[in-house]
């Protein structure tokens, strides 16, 4: 049995993050033979109970070590691990997580990471030393790899793909709606649904006195509903009641945590997302939901250029007015838009079966 360990942001409740861990689970599971997984979470017990997986503590250095030890290959990613634009601290947990393991001589393996920003000189440096050890890179965008490249890493190393939760399973709608029942946030026949997914770790109050003139423009001029869906429950619920507060019963706004099937699902009910999270994007772009996509980082604007979509917005520059013209034309132009996202996801996912192809040959390597 080959033993596979996987470091990622897993156990914070963070939809992106959880919907990336079970698309690497299941397709792991799928297209390799015989693996045993374990996952380093904030929230072990709650990790292995959803995922069936066995699950350590990520910032217990015994825990860390012992499974470290015991597994064949450590698994870094995806998601943007490798970044030092949020925190000075997180880029070198990952990389001494990596390093550990080629210390202690197991193979490394980079799966479908978004890279960068890293700005220091020393983060540049340790990266590029960590990376150019693995056994494998495979990044999620051209920029990533671009920066790769830039810092030193060999170009044989690295291969470009897709984020892995465009290859996620549709659930049933029959979820999402019911959902929104229970949240007072039903469908009505004849009306438009408008999701909402903002981003709240730095709020920025210009960003949502926009988003609420805007809310209040749909209702107005399209007698259309909207919902706020917190994407990172422990971030973003308290600025999506705050903007239900303001706008004292105009929209809806889900409360409960939900798992990363029944968002998908309710995503689904969208028939329109606004979002600022990528993986609310994501789901939109797998759900066949047409999107109108807010920069605040160029993760979003890589994956909006993947499948084809301008990036109209970013945080600092939303306005109503912008909004106005580009909402029109995504609902003149919502079922051409529809298909080319398909089409473009399409190939993105033939694209993601080289993460599994190319550790398959780490496996046999290993033998």
């Amino acid at each position: 049995m080959y033993k596979i360990l996987i470091s990622g942001y897993y156990g914070f409740n963070n939809i992106g993050d959880e919907s990336i861990l079970r698309t690497v689970i299941d397709n792991l599971r799928e297209k390799l033979p015989d693996v045993d997984i374990t996952v380093l979470s904030q929230d072990p017990a709650g990790t292995a109970e959803k995922y069936g997986v066995k699950s350590v503590r990520r910032m217990s250095l015994p825990d860390i070590f012992r499974a470290v030890r015991r597994c064949d290959l450590l698994l870094s990613g995806g998601g943007s691990l490798l970044q030092d634009a949020t925190s000075g601290r997180s880029i070198l947990y990952y990389l001494f997580i990596l390093g550990l393991a080629q210390l202690l001589g197991r193979q490394t393996f980079i799966y479908s990471q978004g890279i960068g920003p890293i700005s220091t000189p020393r983060n540049r440096r340790l990266t590029a030393f960590i990376l150019r050890r693995t056994d494998g890179i495979v990044v999620r965008d051209g920029k990533s790899r671009d920066l790769l490249l830039e810092i030193g890493v060999p170009p044989q190393l690295v291969h470009v793909t897709a984020d892995p939760v465009i290859r996620v399973k549709k659930p049933d709608p029959a979820l999402g709606e019911e959902i929104l029942r229970r949240e007072n946030c039903p469908r009505q026949d004849g009306r438009l649904t408008v999701g909402w997914a903002v981003k709240a770790r730095k709020p920025n109050r210009e960003f949502l006195r926009e988003v609420c003139r805007c809310i209040l423009w749909l209702r107005e001029e399209w007698d259309a509903d909207s919902v706020l869906i917190p994407f990172f429950y422990d971030e973003d619920l308290g600025v999506c009641e705050a903007v239900a507060q303001q706008l004292e019963g105009q929209t809806g706004c889900l409360r409960q945590k939900y798992l990363s099937e029944e968002t998908l699902s309710i995503i689904g009910c969208m028939d329109v997302l606004v979002g600022v999270r990528l993986h609310s994007l994501i789901y939109a772009a797998v759900m066949g939901v047409p999107m109108i996509g807010v920069s605040y980082d160029p993760k979003v604007d890589s994956f909006l250029s993947s499948i084809e979509r301008p990036t109209h917005f970013t945080v600092e520059n939303f306005t109503l007015e912008g909004f106005q013209t580009v909402f029109r034309e995504t609902m003149r132009d919502r079922e051409a838009i529809s298909a080319a996202t398909a089409q473009c996801l399409d190939g993105l996912i033939s694209k993601l079966d080289q993460n599994e192809e190319l550790i398959r040959m780490l496996m046999e390597q290993s033998k």
